[in-house]
């Protein structure tokens, strides 16, 4: 399980769990669960686009997650970018099957990118990976508050002078960058499972964001750990484990967050940090009655 060629794949495989577990936690509290299906697509298909110009299926990947964050960004209005989202997804499905179908050289390179190699990572993409996931998490460390602020009370951030279409633009590049390094590892799919399944589990569990981050990611390393040693164990698809995986948690938490609100007397125990709504911390953060930042008390 940990032979030579394994050991790039728990490294890698890290690395993407984290930044999926940071970034997903943002998509979830944002309602952009959506947008992160949508735009590992997009990147399927300028890889595919990139093989069949004998470029860079890498460099393909990462212009058009880039290209399709921006334009679902600006073209759609006031953050409801839902009508937006489903124009490029299915165009840029429609754009990746066109170039398979003109492409058969590489077609088994590019379709893998829909489900992932985390067990044929190379020194080289290691490389990549690595320095892409320290700038996407060095961006949420950044853009945390402002982007806390505007993800889940919008008019008290805009009121403090936080741009919320410019955070919404800084967001989805993220999610882009997000997606270029992770879609090689995990795959355009499977990738939509981390950034959704682990954050909302952990969005379930606890109501501080900064706790809430923190649990999203450590579900995410759960996830991926249990999943390669599943795989080289029973010799199954490691999708398989990361999508089965990531809706357990989920299920979970959910079955958990039930029984914890029926038992009795529950929210006149709970102490106040934890009985107010996460929007409720944030604004009381933004509004300076809080001493210890918008991860509550």
């Amino acid at each position: 399980m940990f032979a030579g060629f394994m050991v790039n794949a728990w490294i890698v495989a890290t690395m993407v769990a984290v930044v999926a577990g940071a970034v997903g936690f943002f998509t979830v509290l944002r309602g952009s669960a959506f947008v992160a299906h949508a735009v590992p697509q997009a990147g399927f298909a300028g890889a595919a686009g990139a093989s069949l110009i004998g470029v860079s299926t890498f460099a393909g990947l990462g212009a058009f997650a880039v290209l399709s964050a921006l334009a679902i960004g600006i073209l759609g209005k006031r953050g409801r970018h839902d009508a937006m989202t489903a124009l490029a997804l299915v165009f840029m499905l429609g754009l990746g099957a066109l170039f398979l179908s003109w492409n058969q050289e590489y077609a088994s390179e590019t379709f893998a990118l829909l489900f992932g190699e985390v067990l044929g990572v190379s020194n080289n993409q290691l490389l990549v990976t690595g320095l892409l996931g320290v700038a996407s998490i060095a961006a949420i460390a950044a853009l945390y508050r402002p982007l806390l602020l505007a993800s889940v009370v919008p008019d008290v951030a805009r009121a403090r002078g936080v741009g919320t279409q410019s955070m919404e633009l800084c967001f989805l590049v993220v999610v882009a960058v997000a997606t270029t390094m992770s879609v090689p590892v995990v795959g355009a799919l499977l990738m939509f499972s981390l950034m959704v399944g682990a954050p909302g589990a952990a969005r379930l569990l606890t109501k501080r964001p900064l706790l809430a981050l923190g649990l999203s990611v450590a579900i995410s390393l759960v996830i991926v750990w249990v999943a390669i040693a599943a795989s080289y164990i029973t010799n199954w698809p490691i999708g398989f484990f990361v999508g089965v995986l990531g809706a357990v948690f989920f299920v979970a938490a959910r079955g958990f967050a039930s029984w914890r609100r029926s038992r009795p007397g529950h929210a006149a125990r709970a102490p106040l940090s934890t009985a107010l709504r996460l929007e409720d911390q944030v604004r009381l953060a933004a509004n300076g009655t809080g001493s210890r930042g918008p991860e509550g008390a």
